[in-house]
Order: structure tokens, then C-alpha cells, then sequence
């Protein structure tokens, strides 16, 4: 598969083509690393329900369960930013109408190049992955990246996370049952590519873990940060926010209180979905 001209599975071609004959605003889901399409299928319903067409395109070559991920980890090897974003892209260029975004972690850092290149009609970010210009380097957010950080050798090679990792870097704020029940049902490997690109972002003026904040297009941003947030800390999203009001634009900011990384999946996950359906409510029809 080359770069210039992402394939789109089957299952997301059918997806865009339910869609556009739906003739309702689209809205589309992009996750982030450990996690696959199906973390979002409640948000679906959700979304559907109130009138929306749901689509979550995975990552190139994403597998379709968490057993075949586990089979085969290697798919998910040397993904990069730039490649997620290009196929991404594709994807909404085969909808009849504009669509609306909304990522989680390295799916919201995603979903901002997509809004910054003026294809989205909303875009809500949910404890995005840092783009260049985002300064801060919490400690808490070394320390969840450095299952993959840890070994330059894993920029080529598919990471997974131990059940303590995911602990620390996802579930801390919920109960034991349920971080390991999360881990279980929702955790696969993930490409260390994107950790490496979003790592040296501030030192690589060619990176694609950037984002353009001053297209007039980029249209009404919401970034939303769980406040016990290891892997992406309030000092992350908050600085986004800061760079992202350059924009002519509307951006907002929304903290979850008592929320960590596993916000879109975990026990509280309607509150989050609720949150970005209100907001995206304001800005389609």
C-alpha cells in the first residue's frame, strides 16, 4: 500500500456508503493507540440514536477483534502520523457531506490535522496526543510512554502493554476490576511510530505530528481532558488549547473531573459522549 493512495477496507466503504445514504451528517471516530475501531461502538449507537451517521474507520490494516490482534501484532508495525492522517482523509473524501471528528489520545491529535485541513464541519479532541508546538513533558506522560520510548528499536515494531503499564497509563482511575476488565477487552498493540514522531515533534520542523492552527476552515474545536489523565495530563491538553485559540475559529476547553486515559471506554464513558454530542449538536443539522 503506498502513502499516496490509502485502501479502504471493505467494512469502511460500506460505512461511508450507509452514510451518504443516509443523508445525515457524518460523524467519525478516530482512536488512538492499544485501542481498536470497536472501543467506539457505544459512542456509535449514541451518535445514530440522535440522528447522526456513524463511522469509525480504523487505522490502516487494524484488524477487526482484539483475538486477531493479539494473533497478529505485527499489522500494526510502522504506522506513522502522516500515513493515519492521508488515510483518514481518503475516507472523507467519499462522503457526500462534511463530516463531523472526534478522536481519542493519538486519534485526537489525528482529528486535529483533519479539522486543520479544513475537513471537518466540528471537531471535539478527547485527551489528544501533543502536536509540535505543545510544550509541556509531564512527568506522568514520560512515564506512560516509555513502554515504547524505552527501546529506540520499537519506532518499527508493534508495542503492547503489560496489564500494570495499561494500568498506570489508562485505567488509574478506575477500580481494579475494571481496569483489568478493560485491559482484557479492549487493549491490543500499538505502532511506537507515533510515540516517536509526537516525541521529537518540538525538535523536527518536517514532523507530521503537526498541526495547521490558523486555517480559517479549521471550523468550532472542543478539546476535553480527564483530569486524572496520566497519559495525556491537563498541562498537555491545556497547552493545545492555548496554541488552538490562534485560530478565527471557535475553541473551547472542558476538563471530566476525576476522569483518566480510559475516559471513552470505562464506566463514564456516556458522560464524554454526551459532552461531544452537545457539542457537535451546535454546529450541524
Amino acid at each position: 500500500m503506498s502513502h499516496d493512495e490509502p485502501q479502504i477496507p471493505a467494512t469502511t466503504l460500506a460505512q461511508i456508503e450507509t452514510a451518504n445514504a443516509s443523508g445525515r451528517t457524518p460523524v467519525i471516530f478516530i482512536h488512538g493507540l492499544w485501542l481498536l475501531p470497536s472501543s467506539w461502538d457505544r459512542w456509535a449507537t449514541l451518535f445514530e440514536a440522535a440522528g447522526y451517521a456513524p463511522l469509525s474507520p480504523g487505522w490502516p490494516d487494524d484488524p477487526d477483534t482484539v483475538e486477531e490482534a493479539a494473533a497478529h501484532p505485527e499489522v500494526f508495525a510502522n504506522k506513522t502520523v502522516g500515513q493515519v492522517a492521508a488515510h483518514y482523509a481518503a475516507v472523507i473524501a467519499r462522503l457526500d457531506r462534511k463530516p463531523a471528528v472526534i478522536g481519542h489520545s493519538f486519534g485526537g491529535l489525528l482529528a486535529q490535522i483533519i479539522a486543520g485541513r479544513g475537513l471537518a464541519t466540528a471537531t471535539v479532541a478527547i485527551d489528544a496526543a501533543p502536536f509540535r508546538g505543545v510544550l509541556p513533558l509531564p512527568v506522568s506522560a514520560l512515564r506512560s510512554s516509555l513502554p515504547v520510548l524505552g527501546n529506540p528499536a520499537n519506532r518499527h515494531r508493534a508495542v503492547p502493554l503489560t496489564y500494570e503499564q495499561f494500568r498506570y497509563a489508562f485505567a488509574n482511575a478506575v477500580d481494579e476490576d475494571e481496569a483489568r476488565r478493560l485491559h482484557d477487552t479492549y487493549a491490543v498493540p500499538a505502532p511506537g511510530a507515533p510515540l516517536f514522531q509526537a516525541a521529537t515533534a518540538n525538535f523536527n520542523p518536517w514532523t507530521e505530528a503537526k498541526v495547521d492552527i490558523d486555517n480559517p476552515d479549521r471550523g468550532p474545536l472542543l478539546i476535553v481532558s480527564g483530569e486524572q489523565d496520566h497519559t495525556v495530563p491537563h498541562a498537555i491538553s491545556a497547552a493545545a488549547y492555548k496554541r488552538q485559540l490562534k485560530n478565527p475559529g471557535l475553541t473551547e476547553f472542558t476538563e471530566i473531573p476525576g476522569r483518566g486515559h480510559s475516559l471513552t471506554i470505562d464506566h463514564g464513558w456516556s458522560e464524554v459522549a454526551e459532552t461531544a454530542l452537545a457539542f457537535v449538536r451546535r454546529f450541524t443539522t
